[in-house]
């Protein structure tokens, strides 16, 4: 089937990892040059408006997505633990990593994460924890902070989007910047709060976030293609 109002193929799929497997989508442009896998936010879920929004324009520039569910349905009802348990959001998109890395479609392609939220978090963590597949990540309003430790070891080159009104936020980010080792840059997206319902702040999100993997995604950039 089609991504809603894209042509893109997409595909349901099931993530296996950690013992269990996570709902997702799955698709995959004509001629797809690079992959890029989106970890949610807390109490967000693979029908995150904010996400797909975001993979549309991804895939518009020729990029495959996968969006998929960190958390079952049931451990996402059982209250802010788990969405704040980062090692098992991390090893959980490890596990995607690894479920992409053996699928035909996407075994080959070069490997992005989009992270918000806490999904920044695993994100990042995951990055730490595969520096050979995972080539570059994007944050969308997000904790990279509690990356913790995981931030001196991300190789992969990091850009971290923030709304100029969500201040708290902004600090953190700016905090966690420091700590990157690797290629970073840090955006403020002027006027947008936390979740960039600002007229137009979104789109530029998107915007950033397609040309940053772009550059770092694309053959011939640094780790592309291993």
């Amino acid at each position: 089937m089609n991504g809603p109002g894209t042509g893109v193929p997409s595909f349901d799929v099931a993530v296996a990892t950690d013992a269990v497997r996570l709902p997702g989508t799955l698709s995959v442009p004509a001629g797809a040059g690079a992959v890029v896998a989106f970890a949610h936010g807390a109490g967000s879920s693979r029908f995150s408006p904010r996400n797909r929004a975001v993979a549309r324009t991804l895939q518009a520039a020729g990029l495959a997505t996968l969006l998929f569910d960190l958390l079952l349905e049931d451990e996402d009802a059982g209250g802010p633990g788990a969405r704040f348990d980062i090692d098992l959001l991390t090893a959980r998109l490890g596990g995607a990593v690894a479920w992409l890395a053996a699928r035909p479609e996407t075994a080959p392609l070069p490997l992005g994460l989009f992270g918000a939220s806490t999904g920044a978090a695993a994100a990042l963590g995951a990055a730490a924890a595969h520096p050979e597949r995972v080539r570059a990540v994007v944050s969308r309003g997000g904790r990279p902070d509690l990356a913790g430790s995981a931030l001196l070891d991300v190789r992969a080159p990091t850009l971290l989007v923030v709304g100029g009104h969500d201040s708290q936020v902004l600090a953190l980010n700016r905090t966690a910047l420091a700590r990157l080792a690797c290629e970073k840059d840090l955006h403020v997206v002027a006027g947008a709060g936390h979740l960039f319902e600002e007229r137009g702040a979104l789109e530029e999100v998107a915007r950033l976030a397609a040309d940053w993997f772009a550059r770092h995604l694309a053959p011939g950039a640094p780790g592309a293609g291993a």
